[in-house]
């Protein structure tokens, strides 16, 4: 497998959440600004379909789909209709902002996460949550489904491809995971190669599991982040994916990345190919050669690494698996005469065997 890059899209701010739409050459992105826009690539326009009053963190599409929900750092929840580009509810739903926002494989349901870090104790672990961390919607009703607790803040979930299990993880490396038709936790576990506690500069934990996504088959979890670091500040930790068999037991750790494959800085955002034994993995650099990189699931090997020179903050393979595209940022610099430059990216990769 190769990818080659198509095209380049400057859009006004940071993109943060990226969704295709079924049976559409169209893309949601969600951006810095609070923004939520409904992107055609091949004309390299847009249209906006809602505003948070904060970052809009992330976007998704439902219903096979007919609607939109976007999140965001207001803690809101909105729903937008497609066909008629109107936004048909806005929601509260956390105190604090939310970190991700995830939809089933059946554009069912939604799941946001949320938690804010709070010192709990004389060590600076995270205190306990005040709110419940993890929230769960009807797409067709918008009503709350269920609340899961975990230690906050959680920063990432994933729905299995049968839309039966979701999981979430934190920044402590703690991966709980709920059957959603009994609302019982099946599964709890924790890795701790993805936090760290800052000895130079910063005193406090930093890191966690900023993505997830189930196998295609369902049988595996493969979660990314950062790996453990000195200076919170420098965000050079090792890039770092890890996969588990989230049934057994144990939920036992089956791979990982090979150390010898990988760089420094923060991993953002995981995606399957839908026909091939691949999976992305991108984010930042700090130290290295890609901030994207091509894996093999049946190996774990790395196939490709592209460094765009980007924070990739999202992600996704369309469903015609032709095409892999990447939202993110470019440094955003300094204002030129009283103007700021365009400093959000979408990437659009060609994907050949």
């Amino acid at each position: 497998m190769k990818l080659s890059l198509s095209k380049e899209i400057k859009l006004p701010t940071a993109a943060l959440g990226l969704s295709s739409i079924p049976k559409s050459d169209h893309v949601l992105v969600s951006c810095f600004n609070g923004s939520v826009l409904l992107l055609d690539p091949a004309e390299e326009s847009w249209k906006q379909v809602g505003t948070h009053s904060s970052y809009a963190s992330g976007v998704v599409t439902v219903l096979d789909g007919k609607m939109a929900v976007s999140a965001g750092y207001d803690g809101v929840l909105q729903w937008h209709d497609l066909q008629s580009n109107k936004t048909l509810a806005v929601e509260k739903i956390h105190n604090f902002w939310s970190w991700q926002l995830k939809a089933s494989p059946d554009g069912h349901l939604a799941a946001s996460v949320t938690g804010q870090y709070l010192c709990g104790g004389y060590k600076y672990e995270p205190g306990k949550e005040k709110e419940p961390s993890i929230k769960v919607f009807d797409t067709t009703t918008r009503a709350t489904i269920a609340a899961f607790n975990h230690l906050p803040p959680v920063l990432s979930a994933a729905f299995s491809p049968d839309s039966t299990h979701l999981a979430a993880a934190n920044m402590m490396g703690d991966i709980k995971v709920w059957n959603l038709k009994t609302k019982e936790l099946v599964r709890e576990w924790n890795t701790p190669d993805f936090t760290s506690w800052g000895v130079i500069k910063s005193h406090h934990y930093i890191g966690g599991i900023f993505d997830m996504h189930f196998s295609p088959d369902g049988k595996r979890l493969l979660v990314c982040g950062m790996g453990p670091m000195r200076d919170p500040m420098a965000g050079n930790g090792k890039q770092t994916w890890q996969e588990f068999d989230w049934q057994s037991p144990e939920a036992t750790k089956t791979r990982e990345i090979k150390d010898d494959e990988r760089g420094r800085g923060l991993m953002e955002t995981l995606c399957w190919h839908p026909s091939m034994p691949v999976f992305c993995m991108a984010g930042r650099m700090a130290q290295g050669n890609w901030n994207t990189a091509i894996f093999s699931s049946e190996s774990g090997s790395l196939i490709q690494g592209i460094d765009n020179k980007t924070r990739i903050t999202r992600g996704i393979f369309l469903e015609n698996g032709r095409q892999l595209i990447l939202a993110g940022a470019k440094s955003q610099g300094a204002p030129e005469k009283g103007k700021w430059k365009e400093f959000g990216r979408l990437f659009i990769y060609d994907v050949s065997p």
